[in-house]
């Protein structure tokens, strides 16, 4: 499948690459396929990556790997509503939190009160409120500034 995409221009896309979200995420309800559109350089490594919206080239939100972060990021989710995304397993199951990265760097953060949950197995996924008193914008300034730090950039 090919689409054409405000930030990446035209890009293929294999049919296995593409996630289905019923109920679409948090402010854009009716979109429903996406794609993760990785750094190039490090390939499907640590970082931020791209949800892109294969229903509206226009929209691609930045979104992470929250443990990569924070290992102890560990949400309660009521399993009803993860029921539409086939059986998970600690192998197939991929969370991600959305970024939010505004002029001033310092004050980057992520929301850790909507993960979206992908079942690799099924391509299906779903944003969902969590039940912990997890913040909507949880700065991660420090903890990127740390991190590379350590790994020595």
């Amino acid at each position: 499948m090919k689409a054409t995409t405000r930030l990446f221009g035209e890009i293929e896309i294999g049919e296995e690459k593409i996630v289905t979200i019923e109920q679409g995420i948090i402010g854009f309800p009716n979109l429903n396929h996406f794609t993760l559109i990785f750094d190039s350089e490090k390939e499907e490594k640590s970082g931020i990556m791209w949800l892109q919206s294969l229903d509206d080239g226009e929209v691609a939100i930045p979104v992470l790997v929250p443990t990569e972060l924070m290992p102890e990021y560990n949400p309660t989710v009521n399993n009803e509503l993860l029921e539409g995304l086939g059986s998970l397993t600690p192998e197939n199951i991929y969370v991600l939190v959305t970024v939010t990265v505004p002029k001033d760097i310092r004050r980057i953060s992520v929301n850790l009160k909507a993960p979206i949950i992908v079942n690799t197995d099924t391509n299906r996924g779903c944003q969902l409120i969590v039940e912990d008193d997890y913040e909507v914008r949880h700065n991660i300034y420090d903890l990127i500034k740390d991190g590379k730090e350590k790994a020595g950039e």
